[in-house]
Parts: structure tokens; sequence; C-alpha cells
């Protein structure tokens, strides 16, 4: 077996270098067949086998509709499209198998899993030719004259004339298929309105598409009426707003939820594990009274003799998980801050904070560092947090990007509520920024895009386990590109920019948004016949998103640990969201053995305990991710380990959770290893020790239960 330090110094395989600034797709037309009413032309992975209410249709209908925007050219984001110019070939093609998990074969289409779809495509597509339109001339759909610096229109509105950035372009079909899914999503809105669904989606909100206005075409708002003169992106309920009821993004957690880990402890047999009942609200009551960390009242001492190190190992091992840092202009932000003394200026807080980041990484999880000892590359961030006063009060991108960074840092610590303090601080420079176009300078964008991705990841890794205030960024989602690789010199730089796994994230997590909205919001559907269209649907868009994956970031579905530390994160939430897509059948069998009869719910239950088991099998693959995921996977492990002990009190459950196994003593084994794992992250977080008791009492009272 591969040990955990061992698969932290492979070298990983070069990824696919990213397209610079211009992502093409090649997509089958999405056909819609005269007289449709749009409700039928997107369909459900699978033949349902019971009539369903109005409500899961229009349900999985919203998820699909989710799904087809990805048709533009923010590849990776949706579920199931690369980039053309992707450069690297593979052997392997994934396809689907028994209870949906992919496997691979060979295939000369593996590059791009939507060719093979492409072949009875009608529509030929013309070239891609430059367009020269201005802003306020795309939002009123006007023709430009291309006049510069102000065309005809904005002259004789006395309007500001602004013209998109080169790069991020669009041609005739792109934009076709833009126009036909503005058109499948108002017809699925018409119908989700007109059925009085769950969803909440008012007639007043924008487009559910995240991929049409991301493509730039939608990216403007028209203030005070169609004829107005004034362009911008404010969202219509202000700065720092956001209501679930006034938006129809479906890709972002809802207010109230049901995901979190403890709420699985108010669940039938589950809740027999714990002596008392836990309020979900104690994991956050127990973090916000939580001791500061008293080392950043001292005076900074920073050693500066390894700081060569402490870089390479970011850009090798850090640098992956969040992209912020470019390695192009490193060298640059460096001599400023020596220059500095890196006493000051944003440089210097950045400068200190990757040596931070650096250092930490070369000493493995923090769980495995002794306690009381100081952790690694704390000096360095007590230096930054010194120059952080100053940052606050700025609100250009760099300072934007230092509280990113300190956020970071403090995930690491799994001090996620300061980490969230600095979020919303973040999330409040990037909306002053995204306002007005023009108030990001062209050579900051790029980066701007990559700190606004990041702070959205956080945010939602965040609101699936703590009631928290939403900070109101999601409101600029629709008109943030996606990145798509830093620009500079190459022989300037001290790393390589893989941007691969962020843009693998950034999709993964808008779809267990999707799952949280669709499957465990307030107004969810209740009964498994309801679920099953959105479930098979959301299961698909799995699929799909892992066979978009470019070759080396495949993972490979085997019972063995994986080398790579990016495919076995992505193989860990892969599994984790599989899980959470399949949990409430598990629910529904707890609550009456008798369901279990139906064989849609015992095959749901199988592919929910299976995945569970996937996940914790390998408890300490989890260490790969230590440096971004540690809180939150810890709270994953917590709920998947909840639900095995729940299934092993069921008679209907434990036959099926024999059959995943080799001997029955495999499932003890691996609730074993969890609960001695979670006891190691017990002195790392108020939250994680509570989170550790409760397992540790949970797994006493189960063998107590089981033993008669």
């Amino acid at each position: 077996m591969t040990t955990p330090a061992a698969a932290a110094s492979v070298v990983r395989p070069p990824y696919p270098p990213l397209p610079n600034r211009d992502f093409t797709v090649e997509i089958p037309s999405p056909q819609m067949p005269p007289g449709s009413n749009g409700a039928n032309t997107l369909k459900s992975p699978t033949t349902l086998k019971t009539p369903v209410a109005a409500t899961a249709a229009a349900a999985a209908a919203a998820a699909a509709a989710n799904r087809t925007p990805s048709f533009s050219r923010e590849g990776i984001l949706g579920s199931a499209q690369k980039a053309r110019n992707l450069s690297q070939s593979s052997d392997n093609r994934p396809e689907a198998i028994a209870n949906g998990i992919p496997k691979s074969a060979p295939s000369e289409e593996s590059i791009n899993p939507l060719k093979r779809r492409n072949t009875d495509a009608t529509v030929d597509y013309p070239r891609r030719r430059a367009t020269i339109a201005c802003e306020v001339c795309r939002s009123r759909k006007s023709r430009c004259d291309g006049t510069k610096p102000k065309c005809k229109l904005c002259t004789e509105l006395g309007a500001e004339c602004i013209y998109r950035e080169p790069g991020i372009k669009l041609d005739a079909g792109d934009k076709l298929i833009l126009e036909r899914l503005n058109r499948i999503e108002n017809l699925l809105q018409m119908t989700l309105v007109g059925n009085g669904n769950g969803l909440n989606l008012s007639h007043d909100s924008p487009n559910m598409s995240n991929g049409t206005a991301l493509s730039g075409e939608n990216g403007m708002m028209m203030q005070g009426g169609p004829n107005s003169n004034f362009v911008s992106v404010i969202p219509s309920g202000g700065l720092g707003t956001w209501s679930a009821t006034a938006t129809n993004n479906i890709s972002t957690m809802p207010k109230v939820h049901t995901n979190a880990a403890l709420h699985l402890l108010q669940w039938p047999l589950i809740r027999d594990l714990v002596s008392r009942p836990y309020d979900p609200q104690i994991l956050l009551q127990l973090e916000m009274a939580r001791e500061p960390l008293h080392s950043l009242a001292k005076t900074p001492c920073v050693d500066l003799s390894n700081t060569s190190a402490y870089i390479d190992a970011y850009f090798d091992r850090v640098n992956i998980w969040y992209a912020c840092v470019n390695p192009y202009t490193w060298k640059s932000h460096y001599r400023i801050a020596l220059s500095n003394g890196f006493r000051e200026g944003p440089e210097s807080c950045i400068v200190l904070l990757v040596l931070a980041l650096g250092q930490a990484s070369l000493r493995g999880s923090i769980s495995r560092i002794v306690p009381h000892e100081d952790p690694p590359g704390l000096q360095y961030f007590t230096a930054a947090w010194s120059l952080l006063p100053g940052m606050m009060t700025s609100n250009s991108v760099l300072a934007a990007q230092c509280h990113l960074l300190a956020a970071a840092y403090l995930f690491y610590l799994v001090r996620p509520l300061e980490a969230w303090n600095l979020l919303c601080t973040t999330s409040t420079k990037l909306q002053l920024l995204l306002m007005t176009p023009n108030r990001v300078p062209a050579d900051q964008r790029e980066l701007i895009e990559r700190i606004y991705w990041n702070s959205l990841l956080f945010e939602s890794d965040l609101l699936a386990e703590l009631d928290l205030p939403h900070s109101g960024v999601v409101a600029f989602e629709e008109n943030v590109g996606l990145p798509c690789g830093f620009e500079g010199d190459e022989q300037d730089a001290v790393g390589r920019d893989e941007l691969w796994y962020f843009l693998a994230e950034i999709a993964l997590r808008r779809l267990l948004n999707r799952v949280s909205q669709l499957i465990y919001s307030k107004d969810s559907m209740a009964s498994t016949t309801s679920l099953e269209p959105v479930v098979a649907e959301l299961d698909f868009q799995l699929t799909q998103w892992y066979e978009s994956l470019p070759v080396p970031l495949q993972f490979p579905f085997t019972r063995t640990m994986l080398p790579d530390p990016v495919q076995t994160v992505l193989r860990l939430r892969f599994f984790a969201c599989r899980t959470i897509i399949y949990r409430p059948y598990i629910l529904a069998v707890l609550d009456n053995e008798q369901a279990i009869l139906d064989p849609a719910v015992r095959d749901a239950c199988t592919k929910c305990l299976e995945a569970a088991i996937r996940q914790l099998e390998h408890i300490t693959a989890h260490h790969a991710g230590h440096m971004p995921y540690l809180w939150q996977g810890a709270l994953s492990i917590v709920s998947q380990t909840l639900l095995l002990m729940g299934a092993t009190m069921s008679p209907a459950l434990s036959a099926i959770l024999w059959s995943l196994v080799a001997h029955r003593e495999a499932i003890d084994q691996i609730i074993n290893d969890v609960v001695m794992e979670l006891e190691r992250y017990a002195v790392l977080s108020p939250s994680l020790s509570l989170a550790s008791e409760i397992l540790k009492e949970a797994e006493v009272r189960r063998r107590t239960f089981l033993s008669g």
C-alpha cells in the first residue's frame, strides 16, 4: 500500500496545457421539435418506471437545464465537454458500467467525450469571426458600427462605450446554441412557475443558465428600464444581498438545507446512537466560542534563509488546489516585496503567505503534527497578518488576493470560522470590483476570476455544514468568466500554471450545490417516487463530470490507494457526491423497512452504500487533500460513517452492506479506522472534537445494539 508520504512525493504527470483565453467546444446543436413546449426536450438518462408528480419532473428539468448551459465556451464548468485544443491524447475512454460507475475502454474519442455525440449533428457552424460590438449595443441588441473610442449609438445616448476585451469570443455556432438554450430555459421557467413547485423560482428572476451569461453576451443588466442609458452588473437586490427566491440559479447553496453531517443524528436508528439530541447549530456555536490564535499578537520574526524551498513547495504542492498565484509574475512580486523589506504593500503580504503555505505543505497533514507545537508556516503567516489591516481598507485585486491566501492558511490550521471572516472581506472587495467592468485592469482580470471562484468554492463548502450568512458574492456568478490561463513569459515562471483541477472542482462544487438545492432544501421533494427522475439526472451529471476530466485527472475505480494526490482528492469528492445524491433512499428504508421491496429503492441504496464504503475504506487517503479540505473532509467522513452505522442496524440495509464487502468484519474495521482518525483530528478544532466524541459514543452503542 502506498503511504501518504510516498504519495505526496510522487511526481504527477504534466497536465494538458490550457488554452490561452480561447475555449472552443465541439458540440451537437440541441434540437427542439416543432410544437415542443420544452418539457420533453430534456430527458433523464433512465426511463421512469412510475408516473411522478409535476414537481419532480420540473425539478429534474431544472437540473437538466443547469447541465445544458455547459455547451458554451466554459468547457469543464459543464458536465461533459472538453476544449477542442486539449493537447494531450489518450488511449482510454471511460464508459458507464453497472451502478453508474464509469470504466475505461480504448477509444480515439477519449480526448473529447462529446465527439462521439457529434456524428449526427446537422448544423454547419461558420468559422469564428471577430466581434466588435460594444457592451451597450450588445445589451440593446442593436447593430454597432464599431467606431472607437465611441460608437454612434453611445455618442447619441451619451453612454460610456465599452468594448469587450479580445480573447473570449463567440462564433455563430456558440450564439445559436445559447439562443436555443435560452428558449429551453424560458419554457422551463414558465412550466415551473405554472406548476407552483417547491423550487421557489420567480417569473421575475433571470435565466437559470450560468453558461449563457458567463459568455459575456448577457453579462450586464440595464438599470432603469429597457430604454435606460446606464449599464451595470449590480445585482437587483443590491451589494451583498442574495435571496434563494430571487434567483433561478440552482447551482448555489440554499439558505436552508438538511445536508449537514449532524442532521443524520435525527434519522431513525441513527438517533439511537447518541445519548442526547444535538442541535445542528452546535458546531457553529463551538467555533464562535473558540480562543483566537495567540501567536498573532506576537512581534513577527521571519527567517528568510530557506525561502526558495518554500516557494518551490508552494507552486509544486499548493497552487494546484487554489491556482490563484501567477507563476509568471511571481519574480516581480518577490522583488517588490524584497525592496520593501517584507514590511509593507500587498506584494509583501502575498509573498509571506505563499511562504507560509509552502512550508506547511512540506510537513504533511496537520493532524500528524505534535500537539502544542507551532504549525509550520506560522511565522510567515504572523508576519503577513500584521500587514492585513492595510489590505483591509484597500479595494484592489491584490488586496483581495491577500485575504484569500490568508483564508487558505486558516483552513490549513482548521479554523473555518476565522477563514470565513476573511472570505467575507474578500467577497466585499470582489463585489465592489465587479460592479463595473472597467474597474478591473485588463492584466488582472484572469486573477480576479480565480479569486472569485476560490471564494465561491470555499463559501459553498462552509455553507454545506454551518448556518452562516451568505456573502452575496454568488450574485455575480453569471458575470464572471472561467479562468483560462495566466499570461506571461514562461522563461520567468517558477512553476506550472496547472488549472485543470481547479476547473474540475468548480464544476463538481456547482453539482454538489444543485444536489443540496433539489434534494436537501426545505422545499425539496419527500417521496422516493418524486425523487427518482431528479436523482437519475444528478447522477448522470456526475458521470458526465468524470468523463469530461482530462486524462491525467481521470482516476481509476480500483480499490487501492492512488499515488497521485490530485486523482485521490477527485475520487474522494466523486464518491462523496454520489453518496449524498442517493442518501434519501437510506432514510426511506430506515423509516420503513418495507421500502426496500421497491427494486428502484434497493438499487439506489446499493449505490449509496457502495459509494460511502469507497470513500471510507482507505481513511489515510484523505491526507492528500489536507491543505484545502481537512475540516470539510472530516465532516463528510462523519456523515458517511453515521450512514454505515445506521445501515448495519437495519435488516434490509445490512443485507445490502454485507454483499458489498468481502466479510462482515470489514465494515467494523472501516468504522474503527474512522473513529481513530477522527480522534487525531479532535485537537485541531472544537467542532471536530465534538464530531469525534459523537462517533466514539455511536460506535459503542452500535456494538451494544448488534450484540442484542
